[in-house]
């Protein structure tokens, strides 16, 4: 397979909605919501207890946690994700997501000045005792690395970005949303993370190769090799409010 010729989104073939069908989500939008909606639940839940004064070294237990029920849910929904069946990428298009990944890290970690970001972050700390605990780091790298890029572009690049124009979303192709989608989906997902600026950077890079190559492994590719890489250089740093 050429990358002329990439596998296009198994979900473009989906029969439409029923005339008179007005739900605003249809059982194929739920299993791509949930986990999404899980993880930015135990986000707030993590804030509240931090206000209620429950110390940070307890509350990063709650990442192996949320991660853990976030990747059930994915593993409960599996056979809902048509166009995740298809995992095989054109050589050519596996190279520029990895690139692409490589790239987002790179401005990741550069657009940080105090315009580029809102609010602050108190990060991820792995250290006990003054000593970086590795189980707590390996956790936290796979969680971002292997879970978090498939559970966000299922949700931003697959549903919303999709839905925004048509709530039978299945039936829009990937390589055809709106403008108005795109730059919608790209600037929640950037205001999703503290640093808007560097989040909607990497949302509009995602989407770019979702809508290049009409495949959700590209995506999920380049944001898995820009989180896991983020990983690596957090520990390095020791600069934990990037996670």
């Amino acid at each position: 397979m050429t990358d002329s010729d990439p596998h296009p989104d198994a979900t473009a073939s989906a029969p439409a909605t029923a005339p008179g069908d007005a739900r605003l989500f249809g059982p194929d939008a739920w299993p791509r919501i949930l986990p999404f909606a899980a993880y930015m639940l135990f986000i707030g839940v993590g804030e509240g207890l931090a206000r209620l004064g429950v110390d940070a070294s307890t509350l990063r237990w709650l990442y192996p946690v949320k991660a853990g029920l976030v990747a059930v849910l994915l593993a409960l929904f599996w056979r809902r994700y048509d166009e995740l069946a298809h995992p095989r990428l054109p050589s050519w298009s596996r190279i520029v997501a990895v690139a692409t990944g490589v790239v987002v890290l790179v401005l990741w970690v550069s657009l940080d000045a105090g315009w580029m970001s809102v609010g602050t972050s108190a990060g991820f700390d792995p250290r006990v005792d003054g000593r970086i605990d590795m189980v707590l780091v390996a956790i936290r790298i796979a969680g971002a690395a292997l879970v978090v890029p498939v559970m966000e572009e299922l949700f931003w690049r697959s549903f919303l970005m999709r839905w925004v124009d048509n709530p039978d979303f299945r039936s829009v192709d990937p390589s055809q949303p709106s403008t108005k989608s795109f730059v919608i989906t790209v600037l929640l997902f950037g205001f999703e993370h503290n640093l808007w600026l560097a989040g909607i950077v990497a949302g509009a890079a995602y989407s770019l190769l979702y809508m290049r190559y009409r495949n959700l492994w590209s995506p999920i590719l380049a944001h898995a090799v820009t989180n896991g890489l983020l990983g690596v250089w957090v520990v390095h740093t020791g600069t934990w409010s990037y996670w």
